[in-house]
């Protein structure tokens, strides 16, 4: 069904994060275009593997490809290996932006791997031009203060970043439902309000529908070595994680309308990029 509410998903993965999401690139650019979004982004976990595949595929069904990435990033490599890794969301805004994006992953992968591909701020601000940052999923650094009130710590981080990307960082509020993630978008509104720094609306996408959570909760089993039988076996821990439609989302953040707003403002302030 198509849509008059614009939106436009910003924080998506498909199956190129592995073991992780069960959306094609096919599947996710056909649900888009029947919610009628003039626009989509990729991003998924530490690789830009699928850009090509999904550029062409939007190419061919006339919606804008947003590429991006989420990236694990860590204060300064070297680090101890118990240390914290947390999640940003990373959009190419240019050529220049996504060749920086490019740099990025190459370097979280073959100097800052450990379990993970990793980056570190250092390399973050020697490639933030042309990116445009969102603050990312509960694992981000200052959702994750803030659901656990360290509000100082979260202005702190959040004008870290709004430094190493002026005028091109948003914090993210993110629609999943989860109490904890309610606690965080709270935090994150007074932050933006301190700060004077702008909100946009994500769902994290991991399934198109709604009901592909029980897909998606076999691949993590996959992921984990765990079987759907045992009872500790890893899951999310809500259904909401899916294509939301425009109006669903809307509906969402009637509490902060501007969060969806600023999806178009990203979409249209990204390029439409040669990869």
């Amino acid at each position: 069904m198509v849509t008059h509410t614009p939106f436009v998903h910003l924080h998506l993965h498909t199956k190129f994060s592995r073991l992780d999401s069960t959306i094609t690139v096919k599947g996710l650019v056909d649900r888009a275009k029947e919610l009628g979004m003039p626009a989509v982004a990729i991003t998924d976990h530490g690789n830009i593997d699928g850009v090509e595949v999904f550029a062409e595929v939007c190419k061919e069904a006339g919606i804008k490809p947003i590429i991006g990435c989420e990236m694990h990033i860590v204060d300064e490599l070297p680090v101890s290996p118990m240390a914290r890794t947390s999640h940003l969301l990373l959009l190419s805004e240019t050529s220049e932006g996504y060749a920086n994006l490019r740099r990025l992953v190459a370097f979280s992968h073959k100097e800052g791997f450990h379990h993970l591909p990793r980056i570190d701020k250092k390399v973050l601000r020697q490639h933030a031009e042309g990116v445009i940052a969102l603050s990312a999923c509960l694992k981000g650094e200052i959702p994750y203060l803030c659901w656990r009130d360290k509000d100082d710590e979260a202005v702190a981080v959040a004008r870290e970043y709004a430094g190493i990307f002026p005028g091109r960082f948003y914090l993210e509020l993110n629609g999943n439902g989860l109490p904890e993630q309610r606690v965080a978008n709270r935090g994150l509104l007074r932050i933006a309000k301190e700060l004077a720094l702008p909100v946009v609306a994500t769902n994290d996408c991991h399934y198109i529908n709604r009901d592909d959570a029980f897909e998606h909760e076999k691949l993590l089993c996959t992921q984990t070595g765990k079987s759907i039988t045992d009872p500790t076996h890893m899951r999310f821990s809500a259904n909401e994680f899916y294509l939301k439609s425009p109006d669903e989302m809307a509906e969402a953040f009637a509490y902060a309308p501007q969060a969806i707003i600023n999806t178009l403002k990203i979409a249209e302030r990204c390029e439409l990029l040669t990869v």
